[in-house]
């Protein structure tokens, strides 16, 4: 079964769903999006932005390991060295290799001909030679420094973008300094990194403008490759796809308008479904990922047009004024994205580790905004260090907890679903949660 040809018709059947939402106003039931869900699904996605990242930084000390036993005195005991393989065995088979990349002759040599003593770590490899040595699996430098990168841009994006709070300079360059962390911080330890000269993993950006796959064009043909019966059966699976489509892109927008952000102009929940419902379309005929609201990066957007009050006596918080509604942010933003295909010779500069920490950065940043990261944080407070939040002095303190307590476990099944097998069910325990607690609330 071809997996290309039943995504295709996967999205063709959710696009359709799409558009019959749309006619029947199928928006409206997110009236049942109570807070308890837009916490859970955000939260949801925040944690996602935070592990992931960490994943990824824990698996360079597996790929790079780190000595802990390395004693300074027994320094020349730590060798590692190329060692041929069976000259019997390769003298058997007639092994003939070519000659390393570095040199520019076009002919092979016989294998016993090398000098392994010579060979990189790669070419050792590649020829089937074998690393001898107590030191051949440790790689030290690059598993810190990838630390250092990591843990440096998450830090610093943080401390800049406090900076707005601060008493040095004027309003404005601290603004400018807080707009802008994410983006001084990459250049800070992009140039950190280029200045060590480690040989730490970079951003892999092609080159090229064409599909992943080389066997297949832009095009997804619908017709040819599968049975006639999994063009309908294939109703199914996108059944499921829509529930989640339908679910994240409206918890996003219900997210983004609502009333503490102050907005002014009116939401079009159904105009936004029916454009998801024809890029899904779209990306579906052209084999490209399909297209969603996303709630981190919306949240993350909504806060860098926040403004807020530029007069304050000494020592008070500025006031949230709204957000600038508009739409150039959002078109330049992917106007950039679609020409950074052209900035892959600077981008592959860029070390992973520092992506990671923007990732790190964005996951924590999005909880902020949340109130039930609010209200995790009220179990560590004694009573009379709380913040004086509205719905303390209206709710028992143990009742918001019990509350806090089932979302917490609620989050928890979500985590478990997606990270298991039953991963497919997730939509539909998304939207049961979503009733049973507007019913029962």
């Amino acid at each position: 079964m071809d997996y290309m040809e039943l995504r295709l018709w996967i999205g063709m059947h959710s696009c359709i769903q799409c558009f019959i939402l749309v006619a029947t106003d199928a928006s409206y039931i997110i009236k049942y999006m109570t807070r308890f869900t837009e916490e859970g699904f955000s939260s949801l996605i925040s944690f996602i932005f935070i592990s992931d990242a960490i994943k990824k930084m824990a698996g360079s000390f597996s790929y790079y390991p780190i000595n802990t036993d390395f004693q300074p005195d027994f320094i020349t005991a730590y060798k590692c060295e190329c060692v041929a393989p069976d000259t019997m065995a390769s003298m058997l088979f007639g092994v003939v290799v070519p000659v390393l990349d570095n040199t520019s002759a076009l002919f092979g040599m016989n294998i016993t001909a090398l000098d392994w003593s010579q060979l990189s770590k790669k070419e050792c490899l590649k020829y089937g030679g074998q690393l001898v040595g107590s030191s051949c699996k440790f790689v030290p430098d690059l598993a810190l420094m990838s630390f250092i990168l990591f843990f440096g841009t998450y830090s610093m994006t943080v401390s800049l973008k406090k900076f707005k709070f601060s008493r040095y300079f004027p309003t404005k360059m601290r603004k400018l300094v807080s707009d802008f962390s994410i983006f001084m911080s990459i250049m800070t330890f992009v140039g950190l990194d280029m200045l060590m000269g480690l040989k730490t993993p970079k951003l892999i950006v092609p080159t090229e403008f064409k599909p992943t796959r080389p066997d297949r064009g832009w095009i997804v043909m619908p017709f040819g490759k599968n049975p006639w019966w999994v063009y309908l059966a294939s109703f199914v699976p996108a059944l499921l796809v829509t529930i989640l489509i339908f679910m994240d892109q409206q918890i996003s927008a219900v997210i983004v308008n609502r009333k503490e952000n102050k907005l002014k102009k009116g939401c079009g929940y159904h105009l936004d479904l029916f454009w998801v419902g024809v890029l899904m379309a779209a990306c579906s005929f052209t084999g490209l990922p399909w297209y969603v609201a996303a709630t981190v990066i919306s949240i993350a957007h909504i806060d860098s047009l926040k403004m807020e009050s530029e007069s304050n006596a000494p020592g008070e918080q500025p006031q949230f004024l709204g957000v600038r509604e508009q739409r150039l942010t959002g078109i330049i933003v992917f106007v950039l994205t679609g020409v950074s295909i052209f900035l892959a010779p600077i981008l592959q500069f860029i070390p992973m580790p520092v992506l990671y920490g923007v990732f790190l950065y964005m996951g924590v940043a999005s909880l902020g905004g949340i109130q039930f990261w609010d209200r995790i944080k009220l179990f560590l407070m004694p009573a009379k260090h709380q913040p004086d939040y509205a719905y303390l002095r209206h709710v028992p303190l143990r009742r918001v907890h019990l509350f806090t307590l089932l979302q917490v476990v609620c989050l928890a099944v979500l985590w478990i679903l997606k990270s298991t097998f039953l991963a497919i069910i997730f939509p539909s325990w998304s939207g049961f949660t979503d009733f049973f607690f507007f019913f029962n609330s």
